[in-house]
């Protein structure tokens, strides 16, 4: 749940993008701060190592930084973990046991998914923002610490605390700074660039020579994809396709290891009932004319609008549903302007 970092500098962060350059910018300017920073973006858009980049660029960068997911636990465990407790304090604590707080002392706590906390445990955590004290759980000793508390969200915490699922007064405190992080779609100059980093490490690690680059046709499906799980989704979609291909050139990537015809609870394709077809033909009758074309053009736009959402705007898995190949596909979505729908 937590590790302690051994690294002595910053963690690498990869990117030329203008909002990547702006993040890094905010990034050094707050780093040196004694001040709380809540750190706000999609899953897999790199939180931890900003928190990880703002604690190593302070003053207590040789100190302690832990972690812990606040969402990977049930409210009692959590409380335990973070404040500590006493020998006793509940079924099972047979000795004392120091939390991450008191662990973290001189040094800084990365609190993720903090959304999830109780409002109990939000109050504690509070406390120690504004005071620098808490009680072990089952203690009466009050104990001072000296912690950096950065947290990350990928929830809008504004909107929880007026719906009174998030403290207001936590909130204010976390908000000295807010570090927003710019999902991967948004940095399209990133993108090549972080896939080729991702795919020179997997070849060392599967004890490959050589990456032979991205073809044009591979390098175009990578830009054209929305990437929702981000920098996360996309490292994982490379290093699968150097693992599969090895030495070779990359010819394809994989975006959804689970698409398989023999998935689990996959739907047959049915063909349509006899009405249903009907139902799809305009009836003419009393018309004095018809825009063929025009209907033709909508139905095609409908199509492959249908087509690119049912495969999570994967271009190469549109083109092979439509049974066009991926250039033909690419065609129409020119053909209707459509390119910028595709991700």
């Amino acid at each position: 749940m937590d590790r302690m970092e051994s690294r002595l500098k910053p963690p690498r962060m990869i990117g030329e993008s203008a909002s990547f350059l702006e993040m890094q910018e905010h990034i050094s300017a707050v780093a040196p701060l004694n001040k709380p920073v809540l750190i706000v973006g999609e899953r897999g858009t790199g939180k931890e190592l900003v928190a990880a980049r703002l604690h190593f660029l302070s003053r207590r960068w040789e100190q302690n930084f832990l972690k812990i997911n606040c969402a990977a636990m049930s409210e009692n465990l959590l409380e335990a973990q973070l404040f500590g407790h006493e020998a006793g304090a509940f079924t099972g604590a047979t000795k004392l046991r120091k939390g991450y707080f008191e662990r973290a002392d001189g040094g800084t706590l990365f609190l993720d998914e903090l959304a999830n906390t109780d409002m109990t445990v939000q109050e504690k955590i509070l406390r120690v923002i504004e005071y620098g004290e808490f009680e072990r759980l089952g203690g009466n000793e009050t104990l001072s610490v000296d912690v950096r508390i950065i947290a990350a969200t990928n929830e809008d915490l504004p909107e929880l605390a007026r719906d009174n699922r998030f403290r207001e007064d936590l909130l204010d405190r976390l908000a000295f700074d807010v570090i927003t992080l710019p999902p991967l779609r948004e940095r399209a100059e990133d993108i090549l660039v972080l896939a080729e980093h991702f795919a020179v490490g997997m070849i060392k690690e599967i004890g490959g020579e050589y990456f032979h680059g991205f073809s044009e046709e591979v390098a175009e499906e990578i830009l054209a994809y929305s990437w929702p799980g981000n920098i996360r989704e996309l490292k994982n979609v490379i290093e699968r396709a150097v693992y599969q291909h090895g030495d070779n050139p990359i010819s394809n990537l994989v975006f959804n290891p689970f698409d398989s015809p023999y998935r689990p609870g996959r739907k047959p394709a049915r063909a349509g009932t006899e009405e249903q077809a009907d139902s799809s033909v305009p009836d003419l009758a009393g018309l004095d004319s018809y825009d063929f074309k025009k209907e033709i053009q909508e139905y095609e736009i409908r199509l492959l609008q249908q087509a690119m959402e049912q495969n999570q705007f994967n271009q190469k898995k549109a083109a092979e549903f439509l049974n066009l190949s991926y250039h033909q596909l690419r065609g129409y979505l020119r053909k209707y302007d459509l390119l910028g729908q595709a991700g």
